[in-house]
């Protein structure tokens, strides 16, 4: 970690935005590593509520007509996996954004590396979290918090007495030639019939969803605003980041990214830019 420490870091406690303009920032933030030097962690959330399907995901495991009767953004993210419904209030989420030669190479290092501050901003908000101990098998392909359990990358909460541990954080990583970029999502609080909504043809019941997912404010009790600013110090203090914001040429840039891209119908229904 003293590597990263002596390298030029920002943090950016981020304002929510819609979908497409998330997704296109993280794109912005590596050209901004490799071209100026400036790495970055930040917290953000997601205005309007914005379904996330995974790289690979079929279009046709969400359930379009939910989403638009409700109100619910759809994007694709550029990491694998299954889908995040990413609610307004009950999610928050995070990135890390580094040159791929200052990390570890190996994927599973580079989790462990990544997610210090993930388990740090947990842990300092109370909740008793680490990366699953054994797998779980899926209940839902589709859904990212209901699919297999991964000990790699998937952090639980241990619930008490001998309660389950109850999934509270997804990971994932895409790997560039000259750049990593991890993001995240944490269960602030649980939505679990909107979560379940967004995914077509399923038959998984609220009550099996809450007892596969946990949530920071039913674990530990604590505000929205104390956790959001409890996870960004953990994240701002692992590389030891200066407070900063986007440029007005990244948000330019992520502007028109994200009409080309990311809010694409292309792009969000067949992967194709």
């Amino acid at each position: 970690m003293t590597e990263l420490v002596d390298r030029d870091w920002r943090l950016i406690r981020d304002e929510p935005r819609d979908g497409p303009t998330q997704m296109a920032l993280e794109e912005v933030a590596v050209r901004t590593a490799i071209e100026d030097g400036i790495r970055t962690v930040r917290t953000y959330s997601w205005e309007p509520s914005t379904l996330s399907l995974g790289y690979r995901q079929a279009a046709d495991s969400a359930d379009w007509d939910f989403c638009e009767r409700e109100g619910i953004g759809v994007t694709r993210r550029q990491t694998g996996g299954g889908g995040i419904y990413h609610d307004a209030y009950a999610d928050i989420s995070y990135t890390i954004v580094v040159p791929a030669e200052e990390v570890p190479g190996d994927l599973m290092d580079c989790y462990a590396l990544f997610c210090e501050p993930i388990l740090d901003g947990l842990n300092r908000m109370g909740v008793d979290a680490d990366f699953a101990a054994v797998p779980k098998s899926s209940i839902h392909q589709p859904s990212c918090y209901l699919r297999d359990v991964n000990p790699a990358h998937d952090v639980v909460a241990h619930a008490e007495g001998d309660g389950p541990s109850l999934k509270v954080s997804g990971n994932a990583q895409y790997r560039r030639r000259d750049a990593v970029i991890q993001h995240g999502s944490i269960s602030y609080d649980l939505e679990a019939d909107r979560h379940l909504g967004v995914f077509a043809d399923h038959d998984v019941s609220t009550e099996r969803f809450r007892e596969r997912v946990g949530s920071i404010r039913e674990l530990v009790g604590i505000d929205r605003e104390e956790a959001v600013d409890t996870l960004a110090s953990a994240l701002g203090e692992w590389c030891d980041a200066d407070e900063r914001s986007w440029s007005s040429d990244e948000l330019y840039a992520a502007g028109d990214l994200a009409e080309r891209k990311y809010g694409h119908e292309s792009w969000i229904r067949d992967r194709d830019t």
